[in-house]
């Protein structure tokens, strides 16, 4: 099973980037460390001011590949540890969910000639007044997209509360059984 866990400094950085943003929809790509096992820490994401209106984001992705060449010179090309993890954008206006287009639009990077993942992370946040509201879903060929376990000092857990060890625990058993249909 696969766990993630937001950095705190991708939480902060979110935290500004949804609040400049206000109603647009805005997103970028995923840069994550293997921590090992099935477990991994989104330690940098790029981010895409333009390209979004009020329920839309589109991915420019020549602004990405160098954010991504950049990622792997600071982490030493050392890519069993550090690598591309998947990408993310906002619902400012909808839940923090992938819709069936974004579920789509994961499926066709899995395809992608050049996609050497073995699975990829899609990571939906929306502002709230105490942080970051978000879900990820993991995308791999062959096996239906499953919510993960995603944890983080800068998200907003179950009724806006601070998250917990029990909070924690809830929140994985519910999002074990948890999966999305894609439509095709």
């Amino acid at each position: 099973m696969i766990e993630i866990r937001l950095g705190d400094a991708c939480g902060r950085k979110l935290k500004a980037e949804l609040a400049r943003a206000g109603s647009n929809e805005i997103g970028g790509v995923l840069a994550a460390e293997h921590l090992g096992g099935g477990a991994f820490e989104i330690v940098d994401l790029s981010v895409q001011r333009s390209g979004g209106g009020f329920a839309s984001f589109v991915r420019k992705f020549g602004q990405h590949d160098r954010f991504m060449r950049r990622f792997f010179d600071r982490t030493g090309h050392h890519y069993e540890r550090f690598n591309y993890f998947g990408e993310w954008h906002s619902h400012p206006s909808f839940p923090a969910l992938p819709s069936a287009v974004d579920g789509k639009q994961m499926q066709l990077l899995l395809r992608e000639p050049d996609q050497k993942a073995n699975f990829l992370v899609l990571l939906v946040v929306k502002a709230e007044k105490n942080g970051i509201e978000a879900s990820a879903h993991a995308f791999a060929k062959g096996i239906r997209p499953m919510r993960v376990p995603l944890s983080g000092d800068a998200l907003v857990r179950e009724r806006g509360q601070a998250g917990g060890r029990r909070a924690a625990v809830q929140e994985r058993l519910a999002l074990a059984q948890e999966s999305i249909k894609l439509v095709r």
